[in-house]
């Protein structure tokens, strides 16, 4: 059993180191060449973070590229040209006049008035947010650059009417990356304007006295224009409404920068102001009756005669004028207008001392000026058509 087990075991333990040498001899062992296999988890993280990265210079670029637009709709929006023209016109519609006023470029000196065959003393009194009229529907219409300068033009409505007008803009520097604008030429325009019948006038409701806004104050000439800066665009409504005189206005639209706007305005009596004249005009005839001579002192009628008066005359107004007035400076005149006086008296004559009496009607003009007084008081003097 032992001798099985040996010759068994026996040649298989032979056998193993025979192949073994006999592989050595033949074929030597070829050195193993070391591989570097990546594991599929880390192979999957790296085409993930190319991904990420990717799609972070995707989002960056759109982010830069929305960054520029919105930059580009901000500027367009509040640092542009078109910005800066409908935010003053802005200003105007919302009342804020003194803002307007401060805007780069608006102000004016009289140098500036003076370059630009404008008054150089116009005044500013109308520059406030009192004499401003409604402005609604602001829109740019079109901006033309032409060099340095911009051109602007808004379209609006001012108390129902259609308007537009053209500004001229320039840069005026930078805050940061935004760009400021200034007016090339002033918005501002400048009113001339006469008014006849009245030293006082209101504008847009505000009122104003000739002499307040004149450079040769009290002493202003009733019939010269008075001039004043106005805003363009801007509604500027001028109207009379006083005691004595009224007018339903006239209404001037600015809408041309740094340009002169003549305006004239002829006030009317009020009816008022007539039945007072004519009330005052009837006095004082009535007055020159009392007076008991040929020729009464001061008034527009008398009667000449070559005879003597054999005792006193008595006159009396048979026909009052009917009294119609028209603006004069100022003040107003007295229209001419026609009245008759009797007169009764005693003639006696001087070739035979005969006495005839005389009764007859005496036909006359009246006519007169009225002078207007600070205060808004009346002077008036009822003249005939030979008394000065």
């Amino acid at each position: 059993m032992d001798a099985a087990s040996g010759g068994a075991g026996a040649p298989v333990s032979d056998a193993t180191p025979a192949t073994t040498a006999s592989a050595a001899t033949t074929a030597p062992p070829t050195p193993a060449v070391p591989q570097l296999v990546q594991p599929p988890a880390k192979r999957r993280r790296r085409r993930s973070l190319a991904l990420d990265l990717t799609l972070l210079g995707v989002v960056g670029a759109v982010l830069v590229a929305a960054v520029f637009a919105a930059w580009g709709v901000i500027e367009r929006e509040f640092y542009s040209p078109s910005a800066f023209v409908e935010r003053y016109v802005g200003l105007l519609a919302d009342g804020r006049a003194s803002d307007a006023l401060a805007m780069p470029g608006v102000a004016v000196n009289s140098s500036d008035l003076e370059d630009a065959g404008l008054p150089p003393t116009a005044s500013d009194a109308l520059l406030r947010s009192a004499a401003l009229a409604a402005i609604d529907d602001v829109r740019v219409t079109s901006e033309e650059t032409d060099g340095d300068i911009t051109r602007v033009t808004v379209a609006y409505t001012a108390r129902g009417y259609e308007g537009s007008t053209t500004f001229s803009v320039e840069r005026d520097g930078s805050v940061g990356p935004a760009p400021t604008w200034r007016f090339a030429k002033s918005p501002l325009a400048v009113m001339n304007l006469t008014v006849t019948g009245s030293m006082s006038f209101d504008v847009n409701g505000f009122q104003v006295d000739k002499r307040q806004v004149s450079p040769d104050g009290m002493d202003a000439d009733p019939l010269a224009p008075v001039a004043m800066l106005v805003f363009s665009p801007g509604l500027y409504s001028v109207s009379v409404d006083t005691a004595i005189s009224s007018t339903p206005g006239v209404a001037v639209l600015s809408d041309s920068p740094f340009h002169a706007i003549p305006i004239e305005v002829e006030a009317q009596a009020t009816k008022q102001f007539v039945d007072v004249v004519q009330h005052r005009v009837e006095e004082f005839l009535t007055e020159c009756a009392t007076q008991q001579v040929l020729q009464p002192t001061a008034c527009p009628f008398g009667y000449f005669v070559q005879d003597r008066i054999d005792d006193t005359p008595t006159w009396s107004i048979v026909t009052q004028p009917t009294v119609a007035v028209e603006p004069e400076g100022a003040g107003w005149r007295i229209l001419p207008a026609e009245a008759v006086a009797h007169l009764d008296v005693d003639i006696r004559s001087i070739f035979d001392g005969r006495v005839r009496p005389l009764s007859e009607d005496v036909p006359f003009i009246v006519k007169g000026t009225i002078t207007v007084q600070p205060d808004g008081s009346a002077s008036i003097v009822v003249t005939g058509p030979d008394t000065q």
